[in-house]
C-alpha cells in the first residue's frame, strides 16, 4: 500500500491556452507553463529523475544534429538506437523491423531474417530472435557510436562515423530492403557463416548466408568480390548500395528492379468515413531513384494489414514472428476495416436492480478515500477511470446528486494533477519532449515506459467529465492540459516541435508499444494492449464530446488497426500466428521477438489473461467481434488456474458477458456482490454491466453505424441498438442492418429501431460553443421498448438566460431539470 496524504486543491489564473498541435503558452514564471487554467512546469519536481540509463544517469536523444530540434520518438521498435539504455553499448540493441532485423554495431549494422522459432521460458514464450546473418557497413569503419539521422512513420536512418568513414542506411517496418550511402571506404558485407554464391552479375550479387538468401547491389561498374566471409565492392565516385533478403533465389530479379529506388520516407494518411462506418488507412512510401528512373519498391505487409487490403500482392511472402507477411509491389497500400462502436456507457435495460445499483454507488462515495491512497499518475489514473464510469450509472437511475459528486472528484484530482506546485504535477522534458506526470510509477520517468497507459485514464475521464460539463473541459479551463496529455501520449500533429507523432503508437506494426528505449534483446514489448485501447476510446469520446472530429477520427484510426493486432497477435484469432508447438492460446505480452504467457509482475493465470481485457469501459465492446477467441482465452485460464478466477472474478465476468451473457450473470449471482473488486472495478459497474448484457445480449459486431457511438447488442433474435450522441440536436443513427435509431441531443437512447429517419444524421460531434443547449443528463429508459426512447427538451428562459428544462416524451411533458 502506496502512502498518501489529501493536499489543498491549488489554482492559478491562466494567461494562455494551449490549442492541440499547437506549442503557445504563457509563462507565469521560469518553471511554471499555464495552460487555462492548468500548468505544468518545465523543470521536474526536486530529488526526481528523467530519462537515465540503467546506472541512473541521466541520458539525451542519441541523434544527429540535424535532428536535434526534432521531438525523437520514443517508444517505437527502434527506440534503442536513441535511446541509450546501457552505458557501455552506444550503437543500439536488437532491432525488428520484420521481415529483417537489425543492430547497430561499431562496424555499421547487423542485419538477420529469422526463420526459425524457439520456445523458451519452461514453454511460456516462443520467439524469432535476432541473430545476424551479415553486418552491412564500409571496409575499415569502426565507429564510437551510432545515432538516429532521420525517421518517418515506420523508417528509421542509423547514422555511423568514425571521423574517416561515414554511414547511413535506411530501415523500416515491412521493408526487405536496407539503403546505404556510405564515404570513405569501400562497400563491405562481412557473413556471419560462409556464403554460398548463386548468381554473380558483377555489381549484383546473390549469396546464401546461413540458410537466407540475399541480394547484394552496388553502382553500376562495380563489381563485388567475394573473400572468406568477406564481400566488397567499391563505390567508385558513388555513395550508395543496398541489400534485399530474398524470399527465394529466382526472386533475384524482380527484387533488382527496385535495388536503387531507395525509401525516403514513409506516412500513414487515414479517413474515417462514418456513412459507410468504415475506417480507411493508406501506407505510402516516398522514393528516390539512385540510378535509372524506377520509382517503385516491393513492401511486406504484417497479417492484421493483408486481412483488410483489397490491393493485388505478389506470391511472395516472408517468415515473422506475426506470422506470414505478404509481399506488395508498389509504393503504397490501402486497408478498409469496419468499425466496431464505442459507448459512454451500456444503455438502460429491464430486469436491471437499481436499488442495488444505488447502494453500490453509496458504497463507493462513502469509503474513507475514493481514490485508495492512489498517489502516482498510474493509479491514479486507475481511481479516476474506475469513478468515471460510475457517472452515466448515476445519471441513468436517476441518482443525479451523487453523478455529480462522482465528477466534482474527478475534477478535483485532475486539478490536482493540473496544476504546478502541489504534491502532483505534470512536467515538461525540453531534451526529450514529453511531459511526465510525477510521482511517476513503471519508469514512465527514467524509461518513459507506459505514457499511453497512465494517460488513457485521465482522457476517458475528461471526456466523460466533459459529457456533463463542457465548461471544465474548455482550453480556457482545464482541457487544455487534458490536450497536453494527449499531444504527448498520441500526438496528431507530425509538424508539432513539442511532442513527437503518436509516441508509442507504431502504426506499421498496428499497435503501441509500452517501453520507452526499446533496450531488450527481444526488442519492444506491450502488456497491457486493453489500457492502449482505453487511450483510443478516450480519443473517440473526448474529440466526440469536445467537436474535434480530426481528434475523433484518429482515435477511430488507432483503436480499429489495434482491435485488429490484438485479435491476431495478443489472441492468435485465427490460430495462424503462433507456432504449432507453442501451447498457449494467449500471450499476456507480445514483443518485438514474439510473445510471452507472462505479465512483468507474476505468473498468475488470472493476470496473464486479465491484463489484455481490464479496463472494462465502452471501449472495451470491441473485443466481443472475437467471441470464440474469448472463449478460448477464458477457457484456458480455468484450466491453468484450477477453476474459475479467484481474484479477478469481476474482469473475467464481464468478459464472459461479451459472449456469454447468461453465465456470466450466474456467476454474478453465485457470488451476489461478496466478492473484492478488481483495483479499477466497482460492484455497480460489474453488475451493471452483467445485468444489462443479460438482458439485451451481446454486442453484435457485425452490425455497424454511421457514427463511432453506437453499438447493436443481440439476444435470442432481437436486436437492441443503442447510440450516445454527442450533438445539440436529435440525430438519427442508421446501422448496417437497416435500423434506425433517432437520439435525442447529448443522449444516450436504446430500442429496437425507429421507423423514420430525422433531418439530422448522427456523426459530426458537436462542441461546448454551440449555441443550442445540451440536455443536463441522459434520458433514462425504464424498459427496453420496441422504439428507442424520443424525448425532447423545452428550454424555459428569462431575461439572465436559460433556468430549467421541460422534458418530453412525445408530446407529453415527463419533468421539469432545473
Amino acid at each position: 500500500m502506496r502512502s498518501h496524504r489529501i493536499p489543498a486543491l491549488v489554482t492559478t489564473v491562466a494567461l494562455a491556452a494551449t490549442a492541440l498541435g499547437t506549442v503557445g503558452t504563457g509563462v507565469a514564471s521560469a518553471a511554471t507553463i499555464e495552460v487555462g487554467r492548468g500548468s505544468y512546469s518545465d523543470v521536474r519536481p526536486p530529488g526526481t529523475q528523467g530519462p537515465s540509463n540503467n546506472g541512473g544517469q541521466a541520458v539525451k536523444p542519441k541523434v544527429t544534429p540535424a535532428m536535434a530540434d526534432t521531438p525523437v520518438p520514443t517508444n517505437d521498435w527502434w527506440s534503442s538506437l536513441a535511446f541509450q539504455r546501457f552505458s557501455g553499448n552506444p550503437w543500439s540493441e536488437n532491432m525488428y523491423g520484420h521481415p529483417l532485423t537489425y543492430k547497430a554495431v561499431s562496424g555499421g549494422l547487423e542485419v538477420g531474417y529469422p526463420t526459425e522459432h524457439e520456445i523458451v521460458g519452461g514453454g511460456r514464450q516462443y520467439e524469432f530472435p535476432h541473430k545476424a546473418d551479415l553486418t552491412l557497413g564500409l571496409a575499415g569503419l569502426n565507429s564510437p557510436d551510432a545515432k538516429a539521422a532521420g525517421w518517418s512513420d515506420w523508417t528509421v536512418s542509423p547514422y555511423w562515423n568514425d571521423g574517416a568513414r561515414s554511414l547511413r542506411t535506411t530501415i523500416g517496418h515491412g521493408m526487405p530492403y536496407v539503403y546505404a550511402e556510405g564515404t570513405g571506404g569501400a562497400a563491405q558485407i562481412r557473413a556471419a557463416a560462409p556464403p554460398t554464391v548463386f548468381a554473380d552479375q558483377g555489381n549484383v550479387l546473390g549469396v546464401t548466408i546461413s540458410g537466407h538468401h540475399y541480394a547484394l547491389f552496388a553502382p553500376s561498374g562495380s563489381d563485388w568480390t567475394v573473400s572468406g566471409n568477406d564481400i566488397r565492392a567499391g563505390l567508385g565516385e558513388k555513395d550508395y548500395f543496398s541489400l534485399a533478403v530474398l524470399p527465394s533465389k529466382d526472386a533475384l530479379a524482380d527484387y533488382e528492379k527496385y535495388a536503387f529506388s531507395f525509401v525516403t520516407g514513409s506516412k500513414v494518411d487515414w479517413e474515417y468515413r462514418e456513412g459507410d462506418g468504415e475506417v480507411e488507412a493508406t501506407y505510402s512510401l516516398t522514393t528516390e531513384a539512385k540510378e535509372g528512373d524506377e520509382t517503385g519498391t516491393l513492401q511486406a505487409l504484417y497479417r492484421h494489414q493483408w486481412l483488410h487490403t483489397a490491393d493485388p500482392l505478389t506470391d511472395y511472402s516472408y517468415v515473422s514472428s506475426r506470422g506470414e507477411m505478404k509481399v506488395r509491389e508498389g509504393t503504397s497500400f490501402t486497408t478498409t476495416q469496419k468499425v466496431n462502436g464505442v459507448l459512454p456507457g451500456l444503455p438502460s435495460a429491464a430486469g436491471v436492480d437499481k436499488a442495488k445499483l444505488r447502494t453500490y454507488i453509496n458504497d463507493v462515495l462513502t469509503q474513507g478515500d475514493p481514490f485508495s491512497g492512489a498517489i502516482d499518475t498510474y493509479w491514479t489514473g486507475k481511481a479516476l477511470g474506475k469513478l468515471a464510469q460510475l457517472v452515466p450509472i448515476a445519471d441513468q437511475i436517476g441518482e443525479t446528486a451523487n453523478r455529480d459528486k462522482l465528477l466534482t472528484l474527478i475534477k478535483g484530482r485532475m486539478e490536482q494533477w493540473f496544476t504546478v506546485g502541489g504534491p502532483s504535477e505534470f512536467s515538461y522534458d525540453k531534451d526529450w519532449r514529453t511531459l511526465t506526470g510525477y510521482p511517476a510509477s513503471y519508469g514512465s520517468d527514467q524509461e518513459l515506459n507506459d505514457h499511453h497507459f497512465h494517460y488513457s485514464y485521465y482522457v476517458m475521464a475528461a471526456a466523460v467529465v466533459a459529457q456533463y460539463d463542457p465548461e471544465w473541459a474548455a482550453d480556457s479551463e482545464w482541457g487544455g492540459m487534458v490536450k497536453e496529455l494527449i499531444r504527448d501520449a498520441a500526438n496528431p500533429a507530425r509538424d508539432d516541435t513539442k511532442y513527437p507523432f503518436l509516441r508509442g503508437f507504431d502504426v506499421y506494426a498496428g499497435h503501441s508499444w509500452a517501453a520507452g528505449h526499446a533496450a531488450f534483446a527481444a526488442g519492444n514489448n506491450q502488456e497491457s494492449s486493453s489500457e492502449s485501447i482505453n487511450l483510443s476510446a478516450g480519443l473517440i469520446m473526448w474529440g466526440s464530446a469536445m467537436g474535434d472530429k480530426a481528434l475523433r477520427d484518429q482515435g477511430v484510426y488507432m483503436m480499429m488497426t489495434e482491435s485488429e493486432s490484438i485479435a491476431q497477435y495478443w489472441f492468435d484469432a485465427d490460430e495462424e500466428v503462433y507456432p504449432e508447438d507453442f501451447t498457449h492460446d494467449v500471450v499476456g505480452m507480445v514483443w518485438s521477438s514474439g510473445g510471452a504467457y507472462a505479465t512483468w509482475w507474476t505468473a498468475n493465470p488470472e493476470e496473464i489473461h486479465g491484463i489484455n481485457f481490464l479496463p472494462m469501459t465502452g471501449g472495451s465492446l470491441h473485443l466481443a467481434r472475437e467471441k470464440d477467441m474469448l472463449r478460448r482465452s477464458v477457457a484456458e485460464m480455468e484450466e491453468e488456474n484450477g477453476g474459475p478466477a479467484v481474484e479477478w472474478k469481476d474482469i473475467f465476468w464481464q468478459v464472459q458477458a461479451l459472449y456469454d451473457p447468461a453465465k456470466a450473470m450466474s456467476y454474478w449471482d453465485q457470488w451476489n456482490g461478496g466478492y473484492v473488486p478488481e483495483a479499477g472495478e466497482t460492484k455497480a459497474h460489474t453488475y451493471h454491466w452483467v445485468a444489462t448484457m443479460n438482458a439485451i445480449g451481446s454486442p453484435d459486431m457485425t452490425v455497424t453505424a454511421n457514427t463511432p457511438s453506437a453499438v447493436a447488442f443481440e439476444k435470442s433474435g432481437t436486436t437492441t441498438y443503442t447510440a450516445h450522441n454527442y450533438g445539440a440536436e436529435a440525430c438519427s443513427v442508421v446501422f448496417s442492418d437497416g435500423g434506425v435509431l433517432n437520439v435525442p441531443a447529448r443522449s444516450t437512447a436504446s430500442g429496437a429501431g425507429d421507423d423514420t429517419e430525422l433531418d439530422t444524421l448522427c456523426g459530426a460531434p458537436a462542441g461546448p460553443g454551440d449555441e443550442k443547449p445540451g440536455a443536463p443528463g441522459t434520458p433514462v429508459a425504464d424498459d427496453v421498448t420496441d422504439t428507442s426512447v424520443k424525448l425532447t427538451w423545452q428550454a424555459a428562459t428569462d431575461d439572465n438566460g436559460i433556468k430549467e428544462y421541460d422534458v418530453y416524451r412525445g408530446d407529453t411533458k415527463v419533468a421539469t431539470v432545473t
